[in-house]
């Protein structure tokens, strides 16, 4: 092997590193673009009407959109997300708030809040108006 050889072979293996930064271009982890992902989140919750960041008890990384039909992603849901520990947003995400000096009354405005739960009145039904046109008062 005669030394041209030597330097091709030294040229084929050296590292690319177009922005000189020390690392070769191949393992580097491409730079984040923030402002795409804020605008994705703003298209996001622009499109779906009924997204509320409430139900994930304020975690904006969260899957709100599922959050809302099924718990995995909810404020009490078996996986929480670790630094989402502000009790009044948690609390406010499932109807039960309290101010600091009210003394805990633990079920009590739990009972209360479901005694009057919207999903619970048959004038929450979608085909309600259409039931009470035709006389079926069901």
């Amino acid at each position: 092997m005669d030394k041209t050889e030597k330097l091709i072979d030294w040229e084929e293996d050296e590292r690319k590193d177009r922005n000189r930064n020390g690392i070769d271009d191949r393992i580097e982890p491409p730079i984040p673009d923030v402002s795409a992902s804020s605008q994705k989140l703003a298209d996001r919750l622009r499109d779906d009407p009924v997204a509320d960041l409430v139900v994930t008890g304020g975690d904006v990384d969260a899957q709100w959109e599922s959050a809302q039909f099924s718990g995995d992603e909810s404020a009490i849901s078996s996986m929480p997300t670790p630094e989402v520990n502000v009790v009044d947003d948690i609390g406010r995400s499932i109807g039960v708030t309290y101010e600091d000096n009210e003394e805990l009354k633990v079920g009590e405005k739990e009972r209360s809040r479901d005694i009057r739960r919207w999903e619970l009145d048959p004038a929450s039904s979608d085909d309600y108006l259409d039931r009470m046109k035709d006389g079926n008062r069901r």
